[in-house]
């Protein structure tokens, strides 16, 4: 995201969503707690559970490491609504835009090797790469893919491969030079995706593996992450400890979601992980790039130099007010992302980290340099509130903070954010012309239209209704219901995505449709369903 869908760009209160089905209870797994663990957090298991429980995730993991230990991993949960098995330090989850952490530090050990340099033109190592501005795509480094400065805007291109499409790798890519820029190049910082796979390409034209090859074995197999793999639905067996994700279908209804495989962009977002593991990944990153393997001789993953390239600050990030005042706290001095990491500071330390998002999962992973200190929290619901109130006691813990009730303050930001959202609609309600009917018959917007990006969207009349199908794109098809005049809303046959969409259909004098465009409905659907980017034109008939 991610969307990834609700990637969690910034770890803020805008990314937080409502409230209604009560999770299944199951206790806290007791956390395996040390000496390294404060005192603040010795009601942590109950706290953890509490804020389960606020906010409708039915299971959460977390772990926390110090000083190169392991202080704390536990469960709390379940890993599936009505079934019984519990979410445990072992629990695999998808960490979705966590994974771009991985793919940077892929690049930084290719690096190390001098097979590459992260100053390489990106054209020198892919010939055919091509943004839609040649200067961009003359200039554009194997840095830049990493620091979301490109020019493209927030979520270009995300419907290539979001909701899952049919397209490969290659084709994203190549569909890339049609994407258009709305913003000068390195000029400010928007996320993006799809620069990642490119990205991964890169990873595997230079070393001649697969992206999820390369990973597994130089990085996952030296550090032991037996728990963790990339494109886990396509091998999870009926006895593995893997959570499900769940949405809330329609904003309210919460349901378990089907898993998904993301094939054509797996360096953006691709690997499911357990805490247990990923302990040992920030204990690595933690420790400058180095591990202790299996018999006891420390190794090196990446060097020094690299890590610090990869949590230097390279694009900055307006930095917003909080959206409720219980959040001021908050609010960093500082604010930008580096490679494969956001960068800020909470209470004068300096924070690096990231947030996932995929369907019907998010989590939060957050490295303390200074004080050894790694926190990473999992979830199987889309609540951000949920891994950031989890994420903010801990580090109160260590920072010895003032008390913060953080389960109070995100609560408040997701009530804040729910208003926003509904008195968006009121206004959407209060335009609305009522009683206008389309211009047109329902026949005279049936057709096959192209974007240049993105390709074709079918609009067919069945059943005595106009439907709405993205070629590529299984998951959105739907029914268009007329609004007013001749826009309608694409309402997803799919209620988990949470996207519906206003469709506006665009005359020619003649009345015949010359353009489509598209929008999202609410301010809560995430913003990888950049409807809003596409150029929907009629496709000539050959007849």
């Amino acid at each position: 995201m991610t969307r990834l869908r609700y990637l969690l760009a910034f770890g803020v209160t805008s990314f937080v969503f409502g409230l209604a089905a009560q999770a299944q209870d199951a206790p806290a797994t007791p956390p395996a707690a040390t000496a390294a663990s404060p005192t603040a957090l010795a009601d942590f298991a109950a706290y953890v559970d509490a804020t389960r429980k606020q906010f409708d995730v039915p299971g959460i993991a977390v772990a926390i490491v110090k000083d190169g230990r392991v202080v704390m991993e536990m469960g709390s949960g379940v890993r599936k609504l009505g079934d019984p098995a519990k979410v445990d330090a072992h629990t695999q989850f998808a960490i979705a835009s966590n994974t771009k952490a991985f793919t940077a530090a892929s690049l930084a050990i290719l690096a190390d090797e001098k097979k590459l340099d992260m100053n390489d033109r990106v054209v020198d190592r892919l010939p055919w790469f091509q943004m839609s501005d040649p200067y961009v795509t003359r200039e554009m480094r194997i840095r830049d893919l990493l620091a979301h400065r490109s020019g493209l805007s927030l979520g270009a291109g995300d419907l290539l491969y979001w909701p899952a499409t049919t397209y490969t790798t290659e084709e994203v890519v190549q569909r890339l030079r049609h994407v258009p820029l709305t913003n000068s190049f390195r000029a400010e910082y928007a996320y993006d995706n799809i620069l990642f796979a490119v990205a991964g390409l890169v990873i595997e034209k230079v070393s001649g593996l697969p992206y999820a090859e390369f990973v597994r074995q130089r990085i996952f197999t030296p550090l032991g992450m037996t728990e963790s793999r990339i494109n886990a639905p396509e091998r999870i067996g009926p006895s593995d400890d893997v959570a499900m994700g769940h949405a809330k279908f329609n904003f309210k209804d919460l349901k378990p979601v089907e898993p998904m495989s993301w094939r054509n962009n797996e360096a953006a977002g691709g690997i499911y992980a357990s805490v247990h593991d990923l302990a040992k990944w920030m204990n690595a990153q933690l420790a400058g790039g180095t591990y202790t393997d299996a018999a006891g001789k420390e190794q090196r993953l990446f060097s020094a130099a690299r890590q610090n390239e990869m949590w230097s600050l390279l694009t900055p990030i307006h930095i917003p007010e909080p959206s409720v005042p219980e959040l001021k706290a908050t609010k960093p001095n500082f604010s930008g992302y580096g490679e494969g990491w956001f960068v800020s500071d909470y209470r004068g330390h300096k924070l690096v980290w990231h947030t996932g998002g995929w369907p019907g999962m998010v989590s939060r992973l957050t490295l303390v340099p200074d004080l050894k200190l790694g926190i990473v929290v999992l979830t199987n619901q889309e609540s951000g509130a949920a891994f950031q109130a989890v994420t903010m006691r801990a580090l109160d813990a260590y920072l010895d903070a003032p008390k913060t009730d953080w389960i109070a303050a995100y609560a408040a930001a997701v009530k804040k954010s729910q208003a926003n959202a509904d008195d968006s609609m009121k206004k959407h309600e209060a335009a609305r012309a009522k009683g206008a009917k389309p211009s047109l018959p329902l026949d005279g917007y049936v057709g096959t239209y192209r974007d240049p990006w993105y390709g074709d969207v079918v609009v067919e009349k069945q059943g005595g209704k106009l439907t709405m199908r993205f070629a590529k794109t299984a998951q959105l098809t739907g029914t268009l219901d007329p609004w007013q005049h001749d826009t309608f809303i694409a309402h997803w046959n799919d209620r988990s995505l949470n996207g519906d969409a206003f469709v506006n259909f665009a005359l020619d004098p003649d009345g015949k449709v010359r353009e489509v465009r598209m929008e999202p409905v609410s301010p809560l659907t995430d913003f990888s369903f950049d409807f809003q980017d596409l150029r929907l034109a009629p496709v000539e008939s050959r007849n």
